[in-house]
């Protein structure tokens, strides 16, 4: 199945209200699970930059697994970000996490280089996926670790109307339907490890790890 571009922001107010709303805890918790499994020993004691930090729950959930780092989220999309800041007020991490507005490429988070860098469902959403292992490459600092999660494509329709009614059946209209587009718009292994190989990324790891999710892990040079 040919890949179909979506969207690169979720910024109706509406539909950011919902996806914040939505009950996603199980693959969010996954992605900590699976930095911690990447990363064995790894105390994340200093900064974390969080590329399309969305509503700010993973980016959450990260800083409560590792309470000696301190997270900078981007996103660029408003509404996202205005539900972001207020889940970060009510967790009482504001003296830890901090969300920034800005669209990558031109986007300028508030330090030069983070002890790790992360990011969760951002590289369906770029039509250029180089965006994503340019910045991670910009703005990790030497060895740091390096976790990517997002969806992946599917084979063809059949199977994305499968996925659809096995993990939004009872989801909000709004969400079954961008649930659907994001799965056609998700990129496959096999072209996520072309793009690290022509990023100059190509000892970061790339593999599935469910059924329509894929990970890239690793620490940079």
């Amino acid at each position: 199945m040919q890949r179909i571009p979506e969207p690169e922001l979720m910024d109706d107010t509406a539909q950011a209200r919902a996806y914040a709303e939505a009950d996603f805890s199980e693959p969010h918790q996954r992605f900590v699970t699976l930095f911690q499994e990447a990363f064995p020993g790894e105390t994340l004691a200093g900064t974390v930059l969080d590329l399309g930090c969305g509503p700010a729950d993973v980016t959450l959930r990260l800083a409560r697994a590792y309470p000696l780092c301190r997270i900078d989220g981007l996103d660029g999309a408003a509404a996202m970000l205005e539900c972001g800041r207020e889940a970060v007020r009510r967790a009482g991490l504001d003296d830890r996490v901090r969300l920034v507005e800005g669209y990558l490429p031109g986007a300028v988070p508030p330090l030069a280089t983070y002890d790790a860098v992360v990011s969760n469902s951002l590289l369906h959403h770029l039509a250029d996926p180089r965006v994503l292992w340019a910045s991670i490459r910009r703005w990790g600092g030497p060895g740091a670790p390096v976790l990517v999660m997002d969806l992946m494509r599917p084979d063809g329709p059949a199977a994305v109307d499968a996925l659809v009614l096995r993990y939004a059946a009872d989801a909000p209209a709004v969400l079954r339907r961008d649930f659907e587009h994001s799965l056609r718009a998700a990129y496959r292994v096999e072209e996520v490890r072309a793009q690290l190989v022509e990023a100059g990324l190509p000892t970061l790891a790339v593999r599935p790890v469910d059924d329509h999710h894929l990970a890239v892990w690793g620490r940079l040079d």
